[in-house]
């Protein structure tokens, strides 16, 4: 027993003379020992041994170099999983989980505003509840939304094999010269045929020079 303080009060007396690590070095190993003098064919490890572990792997950043008795990812394993019983607990004590419910005359005003206004969204149906002093978060409205059925609407290909003939692309590109100069190449081309429907060329292009490019694409419309 004697022998036993005497051993503690020098850890003691290192780790206050800035021998941290070997300190600490000097637990983990006696800690191991201690597992292997059980009476025991194999030794196993208890609580204690893993609460031991998961706390020396927070304060000392060489701890895995002195494991021995299991592999460092064991240890890293028992720490999240303690984890996951702590917040697993907090989350299955009894009572009311998640927000309240939402009631349902505000949930009939939100399918009737809906309803009436096809294009409305949660963002601007939550605004018209605001103004009618309706307190309700946008994502609640949001999954109000998604319970009411909506007729089917086109698709993005669908939608331009209905306008292709009514649809034309616009861009700029840039053309080099011979004498190394920058050309803007002004486009408009038709969809439907992919036909040119007109064409500027200019050094510097301006908002007004594109403006008169638009007018003249398109004078007969």
């Amino acid at each position: 027993m004697l022998a036993l303080l005497l051993s503690l009060f020098r850890l003691v007396w290192l780790f206050g003379k800035g021998h941290r690590d070997v300190v600490l070095e000097n637990l983990a190993l006696r800690q191991q020992l201690s597992i292997y003098q059980r009476k025991q064919k194999r030794p196993r490890l208890i609580g204690g041994d893993r609460w031991f572990w998961m706390t020396i792997s927070v304060m000392w950043k060489n701890w895995r170099q002195a494991l021995l008795i299991v592999h460092p990812d064991t240890v890293v394993r028992w720490q999240r999983e303690r984890f996951r019983r702590h917040w697993g607990g907090l989350s299955s004590k009894p009572g009311r989980i998640g927000r309240p419910p939402i009631k349902r005359e505000i949930r009939r005003v939100i399918q009737t505003l809906a309803k009436a206004n096809p294009l409305w969204r949660a963002p601007r149906i939550h605004g018209e509840l605001k103004k009618l002093g309706i307190s309700v978060s946008e994502r609640t409205v949001s999954r109000v939304l998604r319970s009411i059925p909506r007729r089917p609407s086109q698709n993005w290909r669908t939608f331009l094999r209905n306008h292709m003939g009514e649809t034309v692309a616009i861009d700029f590109f840039t053309v080099a010269t011979i004498r190394l100069r920058v050309l803007f190449v002004f486009l408009v081309m038709e969809h439907g045929r992919r036909r040119v429907l007109h064409f500027g060329i200019t050094e510097h292009p301006t908002a007004e020079w594109t403006g008169q490019q638009m007018v003249e694409a398109f004078w007969e419309g």
